[in-house]
């Protein structure tokens, strides 16, 4: 069942709700399976064992490589930034002195 809500209620705080009939149905001749134990035989419950393990060590690989890639990415991008800062700091110092020296009485 689906569930809807108005504008608001008569009081104007509250929405109101209104429960309808599913707008979709399974389509007819759909049977539900019983317990998997009843449908396959114990060779064939470790073989699907195995196989969703595989798949499951194989997909946690595939997430691993894609994290360790994000990673060189990420650490790639801040090495970039530190070196624009760097070579900026050096500017703003080069000048800091050059004024100091501008600014700063001369005594010989």
């Amino acid at each position: 069942m689906a569930v809807t809500g108005d504008e608001t209620a008569a009081t104007g705080d509250m929405p109101t709700y209104q429960i309808r009939a599913p707008t979709t149905a399974l389509p007819q001749g759909v049977v539900m399976a019983t317990s998997p134990g009843s449908l396959h035989s114990p060779q064939q419950l470790a073989e699907e064992a195995t196989r969703k393990r595989e798949l499951r060590l194989m997909k946690n690989r595939e997430a691993a490589k894609e994290c360790r890639r994000g990673k060189k990415e990420y650490v790639k991008c801040l090495e970039s930034r530190v070196a624009v800062l760097e070579v900026q700091n050096k500017k703003l110092i080069e000048e800091l002195e050059t004024l100091e020296d501008i600014c700063s009485p001369k005594t010989d």
